[in-house]
């Protein structure tokens, strides 16, 4: 491995972007979208101020991006991939400031070999890719103006002071409209600020809170949408931190043991410990400070919430935490070969096998998602290690079809010149279905989800503008709730023969199919049905209520 130094660090950092850029246009425009990233697509094709349970840049970007590439996949993707090779430069210039160039090599190298990071964030449709770049941005700026550099405290001239507070306004705004983490990134700088003596004088100074308000300026979509939905996102979100009604230790477990397998967990140690060496050096030095007190909340809150609600698997909303941890972690690899020949022997081997590692698993990963071809080559038992229900287990489902379009839907539709009726909508009994299903015929067709969580399907699609129009009710292995929350929607409901989906010439799964005829308000109350409030003329959720 060619030594990195700080004549170096530059144009490698550049090349690895660079490399990492093309490969994952690659994964962007190949791969299927997941469950999430088609549940979201509606949201691009139908620009508005906000939404449901995300802020609107993210969606904003990829409607954009789809003028441009087209309905692909890529067109979707293509903003994420483009915002991550810039979050990488960002990493790069900001561990610069804070240590050294080749520190900054090393913390890019490290984030892009993370699992959380080198695909989901970096490549797929989801807010996060804008946040990670909107919060660095903020983070650089916060960095010039309280002068957190190797070189020590810079002398600033008055009209810079105000226009690097204006950026952090306009910096923080754009992170704000990316995801709801911003609000830790917002406190962390105020600790930082408020437990260093010499930063103090800025809590006197009128830049920080011209920021804030320029902040809040851009958050305006946000309220706007939401003080005409009765503040259901906040709702929403804020319903995933209260209590359940009891304590649960196996919950915050196992948190941080999905927070390490998405690190992986050879990365996440050394970053956990440069988490408490920041800590421990915050008194010491005005970088650890600042990356301590920027790292911790967001790994701490979304961590301890776990405690007493049920986070499931989003392991990676710790992400914005950890990634201002790579910092450290690049000066401390840096230091490693500045180091004895049996330290640098040890850094050594641990790069190499990560490097190897990231590459094997992201191209075996990838390629057997497109191809299947673990299903014929590998261990049968690794099919259905991640099935989540003891139905999915039975069935040998495979966790690499959530990652698969669903073709096999528009080729039905197609064949059974459903696409051509102006009188049929589509429909699901699933939240995470619905993606599935409005992405394969590209919303061509308005859904309805026919469930107690529908979520931002809602307030995409009118239901009363479908009233005595026919429907196709798509579900996977669902019969119960076809019974019981779709069928009273509708005067019949018959059971069609099930819509293959195969992979590479692989029958992969069934989908079971119904048409429903006249589709009207049910004769019974359903009071637990979003879509029935919405029949009945009131908000899908109420005032206050999010499911």
């Amino acid at each position: 491995m060619k030594k990195i130094n700080e004549g170096n660090a530059t144009r490698n950092t550049l090349l690895l972007i660079v490399i990492t850029f093309i490969l994952r246009l690659l994964v962007a425009a190949y791969t299927g979208l997941g469950i999430g990233e088609a549940y979201y697509f509606r949201g691009a094709m139908h620009l508005d101020w906000s939404y449901f349970d995300q802020p609107p840049l993210f969606f904003w970007l990829s409607g954009a991006s789809l003028k441009i590439f087209g309905l692909t996949n890529l067109g979707l993707r293509f903003p994420a991939v483009l915002l991550f090779a810039g979050t990488s430069w960002l990493l790069f210039v900001i561990t610069r400031k804070l240590f050294n160039a080749a520190a900054g090599f090393w913390a890019v190298l490290i984030m892009n070999l993370s699992a959380v990071f080198t695909i989901p964030i970096a490549c797929w449709f989801q807010p996060d890719a804008p946040l990670m770049f909107f919060w660095l941005l903020s983070a650089y700026f916060f960095v010039d103006v309280l002068s957190i550099t190797s070189e020590g405290r810079a002398k600033l001239s008055t009209g810079r002071v105000y226009f690097l507070w204006l950026m952090v306004g306009v910096s923080m705004g754009l992170a704000i409209l990316s995801k709801y983490h911003t609000i830790f990134l917002f406190l962390g700088v105020l600790i930082f600020i408020s437990a260093n003596k010499n930063q103090r004088h800025w809590l006197r100074h009128p830049g920080p809170y011209m920021a804030l308000v320029i902040a809040m300026l851009f958050a305006t979509p946000i309220l706007w949408w939401n003080y005409h939905h009765q503040w259901v996102s906040f709702a929403f979100q804020g319903s995933r931190a209260v209590s359940d009604g009891g304590l649960h230790p196996l919950w915050v477990l196992r948190s941080i043991g999905g927070q390490m397998l998405w690190l992986l967990p050879w990365l996440w140690f050394p970053l956990i410990r440069q988490l408490f060496y920041s800590f421990k050096m915050r008194n010491q030095s005005q970088s650890y400070s600042f990356l301590f007190w920027t790292a911790v909340l967001p790994l701490v809150f979304f961590t301890i919430v776990t405690l007493w609600n049920d986070l499931q698997y989003h392991f990676h909303w710790q992400a914005p935490g950890y990634m201002m941890l790579f910092i450290p972690l690049g000066y401390a690899i840096d230091k490693k070969f500045s180091g004895s020949a049996e330290a640098q022997k040890g850094t050594r081997r641990w790069l190499t096998f990560s490097i190897l590692f990231s590459a094997i698993t992201i191209t075996v990963l990838n390629l057997h998602e497109v191809t299947g071809f673990w299903q014929s080559y590998g261990p049968r038992w690794v099919v259905g290690l991640h099935d989540s229900t003891p139905e999915q287990k039975a069935k040998e489902v495979d966790p690499t079809m959530q990652g698969v379009d669903y073709d096999g839907i528009y080729d039905r539709f197609v064949k059974e010149g459903w696409l051509n009726k102006p009188n049929l909508f589509a429909g699901t009994p699933r939240w995470w279905l619905v993606g599935k299903v409005d992405w394969a015929l590209k919303g061509q067709k308005d859904i309805v989800c026919f469930n107690t969580d529908p979520r931002n399907i809602v307030y995409l699609v009118d239901p009363n503008k479908l009233l005595g129009k026919d429907a196709i009710v798509i579900g996977q292995d669902t019969k119960v709730s076809v019974d019981n929350d779709v069928r009273p929607f509708f005067d019949t409901v018959k059971q069609l023969p099930d819509i293959t989906i195969f992979r590479n010439g692989r029958d992969e799964l069934h989908l079971q199919v119904y048409y429903c005829t006249r589709f009207h308000v049910p004769a019974k109350p359903h009071e637990d049905l979003p879509v029935y409030h919405q029949l009945t003329g009131r908000p899908p959720f109420g005032k206050f209520n999010t499911y």
